[in-house]
């Protein structure tokens, strides 16, 4: 029988070449408790932890010099046949040795490797000795640079050029969001194995057809002494030991020795009258997964390898038609996905990896950040092309919560290698095959991408004569993706790409990245409704995180030095903001929309309402988009970015400590199933280039003000129910109009449901409108408001805030907040919330309290009840609200 043996003791030490010139003589190692070498350093008290101050320029070095891993195990008391060691990771140029032969070279940190182990390598009476030494990625990039050219790799922001003939996660290299932190290690599993045959790959195809009819047919993959399998058992089974649904016994005749991929081994038609179901996106119904169990057996009946796959059962196509009537870029061609044959309109956000030491990321840390994007309404994660192909725990996941992954291959920003450098070439398309295979069973995988804006970049840099990669993104990852999926999952050149001359700015086309409004032409945010596409893969704008990430910028400084440094300039600020010309760009969007103050957490509070305002208006506006069939102008919406890898500021909708801000519940409710969207537009005197969202008091004059209202509608059925708009007015409380019209809103797409009507007590320069939608029962299906802007020229008056809270048992509690006057963008926390966390009990930090809502509008005559959990440990703590026009945290009430 197949037998497994995890290689866990690791030891470590940085390489001593100068007293033991032969790597094998290495001694005086460090017991490692992880597997990623700043961890170890960090641990030892080596470096200081570089997530901190400035902490990150004094451990350059590590990045600089070689370092050795150690682990030693005993021969297994075996009669199986085959040996070999299994590394489903190394980070990442290094060579491994066994008993001091060399067993591997590996120059690519996505590679996984199987390495046929001869027993006679193997110690009978003393440990066995693996040894890996690590080289610097850093200086063999330097050195390739020399030797094929420097190239254009992004701005500054995005790293050292030469990271592109490295296949070594890009983000080391530094981001527009994170640090340079060059690491290593044996990052993934390592695994002694031993067997007569093993099953090496179980590929379940789940096909779908005319969006109910399910089939599954099964490749196996055999290695081994292939004479000795006589018989595959197949079984398809609900996940995690649900009952056996249909099971078979398919004969084998196989007599060589070596790999053989079995196809087609059985055909199950027509599941569907099994019982079996259809997995679904987010919000689309249920995700239900299968596992597929195949033991192969021997002549007498024992099993020799047992392999279990999950599946779910799904269609997916990317639909790419001519539309069949123009909107305001043109005619053009959809961009949308359709799963089960039906239309699905794509709402995420793009994962960066979640630390920069990805060995300290718990499976229950992945879990909790994709549950919260769940949670949030998305139905979609982008895995960037700078990063990671993510641990199964990732995928896993994905496929629970109906999380469809855009996937990216992993290149980014840059003008990579191709034919001139043959072996990266080969490289790639091994670690293609390794990654597509290891990956295709999982239902959530949507689309397999390119590359990450290489097209983009010799677009727009214009003096790049060629993209050499071109090999790679055209012919090599399609052909893999191509041999390796049936049904084959959705392939896509690069993001944006829009086919005809590597126009990746075409709006009507394939998918954009909107950078016009943060970089680019640097255009008001307002503009968002006017510069979307058929697609939009990214756009973003960045804020301050809460206020307990921000402390910990601080750590490891004096009181004197924090104090020195405590605003939103300053060097130490500036040292966890890497995003270009920040501080120029942040001044001019938040001096154009708000009263802009010195005092560093009402500042943090303005960034994280821009990044409210500006992302939610656009998720809204592009939503309305997706109008139906012929008219699907927006297929889908991906912000940038859903996490952090290390504290900072960043275009994060969740900070590094799992908090999320603000703008996370703008999108939670521009993607609820049933949402509204209000367009204000200002009429002045005369012509001008304002946002004509704006009011003007200046030498333009405002005279009259309009609304459009309309509402986005997933389910698949229409939805009847009772619109009502009604009118406050900041200056005079007793102030109250209301309009009633009855609406029905069409099934999976937007309506229209009002344009033109007037805003009162014209021009209304301090009309808050709010618009809700009831439901038959008197539920409410939606709500949203729209304020004057811009809200530097508001009085905003005290909204007469009341809250209390109850508990309702010994881990949650319900607060509940009532305003006399209109009040925007509540945000609550406890302050037992506002301890500054620590990298050292991170996993107690991303389990702090959860709201069930938060970051809203609250008008006169509501009554909102706010359900937050995950209390034990934190009664009787103080409940704090940050709003616009208080935007310091104030204590309201007590749990």
């Amino acid at each position: 029988m197949q037998t497994e043996i995890p290689i866990t003791k690791w030891e470590w030490k940085q390489r001593d070449a100068d007293n033991h010139p032969n790597v094998l003589d290495e001694s005086s190692f460090q017991v490692a408790s992880s597997l990623e070498i700043h961890t170890e350093l960090i641990k030892h008290g080596i470096i200081p932890d570089p997530y901190q101050a400035f902490n990150e320029h004094k451990v350059q070095w590590v990045g600089d010099v070689q370092w050795v891993w150690r682990s030693s195990f005993s021969t297994p008391h075996t009669t199986e046949k085959h040996l070999e060691l299994v590394f489903e990771g190394l980070d990442a140029i290094c060579d491994v040795y066994l008993n001091g032969t060399k067993i591997l070279s590996n120059q690519n940190q996505f590679h996984i490797h199987g390495i046929p182990i001869p027993h006679d390598l193997l110690k009978a009476k003393e440990e066995n000795v693996l040894l890996i030494h690590f080289h610097s990625a850093k200086l063999l990039a330097k050195e390739l640079e020399a030797k094929f050219g420097q190239v254009r790799a992004g701005s500054t922001n995005l790293g050292d050029p030469s990271r592109v003939y490295v296949r070594k996660a890009q983000y080391d290299w530094r981001w527009d969001w994170g640090p340079e932190l060059h690491t290593c290690g044996p990052y993934r599993p390592v695994t002694l194995r031993s067997y007569n045959v093993s099953i090496s790959d179980v590929y379940p195809r789940g096909i779908v057809t005319n969006g109910k009819e399910i089939v599954l047919k099964l490749d196996v993959t055999l290695k081994g002494n292939l004479n000795g399998a006589k018989l595959l058992k197949v079984s398809l089974a609900g996940r995690n030991g649900g009952s056996v649904i249909k099971s078979a016994d398919v004969p084998l005749s196989l007599s060589e020795e070596g790999e053989r991929e079995v196809k087609d081994i059985l055909h199950w038609p027509h599941l569907e009258k099994e019982g079996v179901e259809l997995w679904w996106p987010a919000g689309y119904g249920s995700q239900t997964l299968y596992d597929v169990k195949v033991d192969v057996v021997d002549a007498q009946g024992q099993a020799l390898s047992t392999l279990t796959k999950h599946l779910g059962f799904r269609s997916i196509q990317l639909v790419q038609n001519d539309l069949e009537y123009p909107d305001q870029y043109g005619h053009g061609t959809t961009f949308f996905f359709r799963v089960n044959e039906v239309p699905v309109f794509l709402g995420g956000s793009n994962w960066i990896p979640a630390d920069n030491m990805l060995t300290t990321i718990s499976p229950d840390r992945y879990r909790a950040w994709l549950k919260l994007l769940a949670d949030g309404g998305q139905n979609t994660v982008r895995i960037w092309g700078g990063g990671v192909y993510e641990p199964d725990v990732f995928y896993e996941t994905c496929d629970e919560l109906g999380l469809l992954v855009w996937h990216d291959f992993l290149f980014a920003c840059g003008v990579y290698p191709g034919a001139q450098f043959p072996e990266f070439v080969e490289s790639v398309r091994r670690e293609a095959e390794d990654q597509v295979r290891r990956l295709r069973s999982h239902p959530s995988i949507a689309l397999w991408c390119g590359n990450n804006e290489d097209y983009q970049m010799v677009h727009q840099w214009g003096d790049v004569p060629s993209l050499p990669a071109i090999v790679l993104y055209e012919d090599v990852l399609p052909s893999v993706v191509s041999k390796l999926t049936n049904p084959e999952t959705p392939y896509w050149r690069g993001s944006p790409y829009g086919g005809k001359g590597w126009d990746t700015a075409d709006p009507t086309v394939g998918d954009v990245h909107q950078w016009e409004i943060w970089g680019g032409k640097e255009r008001p945010w307002h503009e968002y409704v006017k510069r979307g596409g058929r697609f939009i893969s990214e756009f973003g704008i960045p804020s301050l995180p809460a206020m307990p990430t921000i402390h910990t910028f601080f750590d490891g400084l004096s009181p004197t030095e924090k104090e020195k440094h405590w605003f939103a300039q300053s060097k130490v600020m500036a040292q966890h903001c890497r995003a270009g010309s920040f501080e120029r760009r942040f001044a001019l969007l938040m001096n154009e929309s708000y009263k802009v103050t010195e005092d560093l957490e009402t500042y943090a509070y303005l960034t994280q309402l821009l990044q409210f305002e500006a992302v939610g208006y656009a998720y809204s506006s592009w939503r309305r988009e997706w109008r139906g069939p012929g008219k699907e102008y927006c297929g889908g919406v991906l912000v940038w970015q859903s996490n952090d890898c290390w504290p900072v500021t960043s275009w994060a909708i969740i900070d590094y400590y799992l908090r999320p801000k603000p703008v996370y519940y703008a999108i939670k409710r521009a993607l609820a199933p049933i949402a509204l969207g209000i367009f204000r537009t200002v009429h002045k005197n005369r012509p001008n280039d304002r946002p004509i969202q704006f009011y003007e008091y200046g030498a333009f004059q405002s005279v009259r003000a309009t609304l459009d209202i309309w509402a986005a509608n997933s389910n698949l059925n229409p939805v009847a129910g009772t619109l009502e708009v009604t009118f406050f007015d900041l200056d005079d409380q007793d102030f109250r109009q209301t309009e009633i019209r009855q609406v029905i809103l069409q099934s999976n797409q937007s309506t229209e449901l009002i344009t033109g009507i007037k805003v009162p007590r014209a021009p209304g320069g301090t009309i808050v409108v709010q618009a809700k939608i009831v439901g038959e029962l008197g539920e409410v299906l939606a709500l949203e408001t729209n304020w004057p802007e811009p809200y530097r020229y508001l009085d905003v008056p005290d909204a007469g805030l009341t809250v209390s809270a109850k508990l309702v048992d010994a881990d949650s509690a319900e607060v509940i907040l009532e305003v006399q006057r209109p009040a925007r963008c509540l945000m609550l926390s406890l302050k037992e919330d506002g301890v500054v966390p620590r990298r050292e009990n991170l996993e107690m930090q991303w389990n702090r309290v959860a709201w069930s809502d938060n970051a809203f509008d609250l008008m006169p005559g509501e009554k909102r009840i706010v359900r937050v959990s995950r209390l034990e440990g934190l009664k009787d703590k103080e409940i704090e609200v940050r709003m616009l026009g208080k935007e310091k945290g104030r204590v309201f009430a007590k749990l």
